[in-house]
């Protein structure tokens, strides 16, 4: 499965921003969707993650209420909308598919596929 981010970009704290993460080379819909942020010099965080259905999801603490993941396995495509972004929301996102255990998820190395990453910048 090849993986593209797309939709990042500059925006300003309390605005919105709509990721999106095209799969092909053959079909998502077996697999857990995740997204993951990095920072330079950092480790690679937990975003959110979504299951193969699309009927369960997880969010780490920081982003709850405020991000929201979603599929659609007919387009093989995976969303991120963010809203009321906060300058600590700036850095790479990158999207990830797993065949792991769902529990598995918060880990990056439980996943299996990544994208490139796509760089959002939220200016106070």
């Amino acid at each position: 499965v090849q993986l593209q981010a797309s939709g990042g970009g500059l925006v300003q704290a309390g605005g919105s921003l709509r990721l999106s993460c095209a799969a092909s080379g053959r079909t998502m819909s077996g697999y857990h969707m995740g997204w993951f942020r990095q920072v330079a010099g950092k480790e690679r965080d937990f975003v959110t993650a979504i299951n193969w259905r699309g009927d369960s999801t997880y969010y780490a603490d920081s982003v709850k209420g405020r991000f929201t993941i979603s599929r659609d396995n007919a387009k093989n495509m995976v969303y991120l909308q963010m809203n009321s972004l906060k300058p600590e929301d700036t850095a790479v996102y990158y999207c990830a598919a797993s065949v792991s255990n769902w529990y598995r998820l918060k880990s990056p190395l439980n996943y299996d596929y990544w994208g490139q990453g796509t760089l959002v910048t939220v200016s106070s």
